[in-house]
């Protein structure tokens, strides 16, 4: 039985849901942030060397890490067809360019805002305060906000064009696509009136019994 290593609020939870989709049997392990630096717990290094999540141990026993990777292998080894268009195809070319999109391009200013708002709320000297934020606040009024309004009316725009990001057809490449386009909606100003179509895209990954079931099991 495949086994997932699942970090609390991490992208590992879209793993389950992919398996979910899939109607792949697996088994979670379970791990915890450390409440004050949010870090995962040493204990993963123990399955990979960089101690990150997620990481799938297939029935073989070969583990793997990377979502898109790992997205790519599961889909390729059960898939029989679902959720990836057929190789050769214009949808494929975009299935793979939106599976690897997710963390090359979208992932990286979410991070960066995830940081800079840390720095500007950590606790430090009264006298570096001003100059910490200060330098917070110029990163993300000149790169970092730029770069989100940027993604999202780019992603606003595809989703016009077509009702999933491959395609006509749910693919694992929204599966993909979600951790960082939820991560836009809870910390980066996307919204149902500039953002119509990701926020209804996001109504419609949630409403998926697959989608539920892995919620389930994450929170368990």
């Amino acid at each position: 039985m495949i086994t997932v290593h699942h970090l609390n609020a991490s992208r590992s939870q879209r793993i389950l849901w992919l398996l979910e989709e899939l109607g792949q049997p697996y088994e979670v392990v379970r791990y915890q942030r450390d409440p004050q630096t949010m870090l995962a717990p040493p204990a993963l290094k123990k399955i990979h060397p960089l101690g990150k999540s997620p990481v799938v141990v297939l029935d073989d026993g070969q583990a793997l890490a990377e979502s898109g990777a790992i997205v790519e292998t599961l889909v390729e080894r059960f898939g029989a067809g679902r959720l990836s268009p057929p190789a050769g195809t214009p949808e494929f070319a975009r299935y793979r360019y939106w599976l690897h999109y997710a963390e090359g391009s979208a992932m990286p200013p979410l991070l960066l805002k995830l940081v800079f708002d840390r720095i500007a709320s950590a606790p430090m000297p009264f006298f570096a305060k001003p100059i910490a934020r200060g330098i917070a606040q110029k990163t993300m009024d000149s790169f970092v906000g730029p770069q989100l309004k940027l993604h999202l009316a780019y992603m606003e725009s595809e989703l016009a064009r077509r009702d999933w990001f491959a395609g006509p057809d749910f693919s694992a490449a929204d599966v993909q696509l979600s951790f960082p386009i939820e991560a836009a909606q809870s910390r980066a100003g996307l919204n149902a009136t500039e953002h119509p179509r990701l926020a209804d895209w996001l109504a419609r990954i949630h409403a998926r019994p697959a989608y539920q079931r892995a919620q389930a099991q994450g929170a368990n």
